[in-house]
């Protein structure tokens, strides 16, 4: 069976550059739609995030504040609440065998801003995922914790050079107040040395593959990511 690692912030907050801690955790559509998707394939799904600490829907994804018709929120929060079951009782990101898993995956939402960009634990999972040719899947804010790969003493990561997407400085600022924000994912990763494209609107699907990485731009690339790892486990 197709094994698949669900690596999720434990973050509640994200704390922005006035000191201030604006609410969050993981965006449910970029948890929810690809953990349906990867078990309606047949995949057996493990969430762990750092410390085994159960994560946190972020308020605004379960909302219509969020973007979405009342209907769909509702779908949302009623999903999470069926999932709590799993949520509740993660195992430890920081304990886990990383590398026995067929796909790993980091779904988004601010919390990855705050916990897993300096974990370097994961950072280190990261690091030997991209090495293992094994894939790999990044979406929306989740690509934050790439910047744990950076070695310390180089200021270098191995994934500099790779092809990548993930939430724009335009759709930040239209969903926060970047005044605040602290640090902007996409200039980050530029800054890092990654190669940085986006949808040519914001909050359209947008999927980038480089290798056995794969990155989705929003929580609207949330389908299309899940799927394309779904297609390349098949394709062998």
């Amino acid at each position: 069976m197709t094994t698949v690692l669900m690596a999720v912030s434990a973050a509640e907050h994200w704390t922005l550059n006035d000191g201030t801690h604006h609410p969050t955790g993981f965006w449910a559509e970029e948890l929810v739609v690809p953990y349906d998707i990867f078990r309606d394939a047949g995949f057996e799904v493990t969430i762990a995030t750092p410390g085994a600490v159960a994560p946190t829907v972020d308020p605004i994804s379960i909302s219509v504040k969020g973007g979405m018709l009342p209907t769909t929120a509702k779908k949302m929060e009623d999903k999470v609440e069926q999932m709590s079951h799993v949520l509740n009782n993660p195992e430890d990101l920081h304990k886990v065998d990383a590398a026995s898993y067929d796909i790993i995956f980091y779904p988004g939402g601010h919390g990855p801003m705050e916990d897993l960009a300096y974990d370097k634990i994961s950072g280190k999972i990261l690091t030997d995922r991209l090495a293992s040719g094994k894939l790999l899947g990044l979406l929306c804010h989740s690509p934050a914790a790439l910047l744990a790969t950076i070695d310390d003493a180089t200021g270098q990561t191995p994934f500099a050079g790779k092809q990548i997407t993930a939430l724009s400085n335009t759709e930040e600022g239209m969903v926060t107040d970047k005044s605040k924000a602290p640090w902007l994912l996409e200039d980050r990763l530029k800054e890092a040395g990654l190669k940085y494209e986006k949808a040519t609107l914001p909050f359209r699907p947008k999927l980038v593959r480089d290798g056995n990485l794969f990155t989705g731009q929003n929580p609207q690339s949330s389908e299309k990511l899940a799927k394309a790892l779904v297609e390349a486990v098949e394709q062998g």
